[in-house]
């Protein structure tokens, strides 16, 4: 009996998880089409094949459920791209290969509109802005700065702040062209252009925060 129970509990589980998605992959397309204000919760319960009381049971307002599209599609971007193996000594290559899914994240055609979207409501519903900056942003410079600290501990580089290491890292990497498509000012950028923004910022950083080996004076092996 126990059993049963579990198992009729396990596929509503599952179910109530099918339909949570559903409901957010029709939100996350409405909201990026639409923007914030445009999209009625009337359209999103539509578009997912649902009805309204329906929506109501999942997420009580428009702002949960914009808030839980913007921290799934965070965690999902920041785990996939900030995935860092602390025994990895190649910091150069580590960083190159960041740089690059960093700016694959942001090159995607739903990225600038979903940060448009975000910005333009954050004065007044301060929450989800910080949702969105703790489940992305932060994160991301979190994580880095983990994996920074580690290659300290290891004798690889010498940085006395790893979180403004972090920070200052990724902020080169958005050189030239994160504003420029922001305010939808300009194209993006080339794959060559991209390679030396980030091989330019590799290399600044190394320059700054590789462990040097201390010169023994001369008269030390006397």
């Amino acid at each position: 009996m126990s059993t049963n129970l579990a198992e009729t509990a396990a596929i509503t589980d599952g179910a109530d998880n099918a339909k949570r998605r559903q409901i957010m992959a029709a939100a996350r397309e409405l909201f990026l089409a639409q923007g914030f204000d445009a999209a009625s919760m009337g359209e999103i319960a539509r578009t997912a094949g649902v009805s309204k009381g329906t929506l109501y049971v999942y997420f009580d307002s428009k702002e949960k459920l914009f808030e839980a599209v913007v921290s799934d599609e965070c965690n999902r971007l920041t785990e996939r791209v900030f995935s860092l193996d602390p025994e990895d000594r190649d910091v150069e290559a580590v960083l190159t290969r960041l740089g690059c899914a960093y700016f694959g994240i942001l090159n995607r055609p739903a990225a600038m509109p979903a940060l448009r979207t975000v910005i333009g409501i954050a004065e007044r519903m301060p929450e989800i802005g910080r949702k969105f900056y703790e489940s992305g942003p932060a994160r991301g410079v979190a994580t880095l700065g983990r994996y920074l600290e580690s290659q300290v501990a290891a004798g690889i580089l010498q940085v006395d702040d790893c979180e403004l290491a972090a920070a200052q890292f990724l902020d080169s990497c958005q050189s030239t062209w994160f504003k420029p498509l922001l305010f939808n000012f300009a194209d993006l950028p080339s794959h060559a252009r991209v390679a030396q923004i980030v091989g330019t910022a590799v290399r600044m950083f190394m320059a700054a925060y590789r462990r040097r080996i201390e010169a023994q004076p001369w008269c030390a092996a006397l």
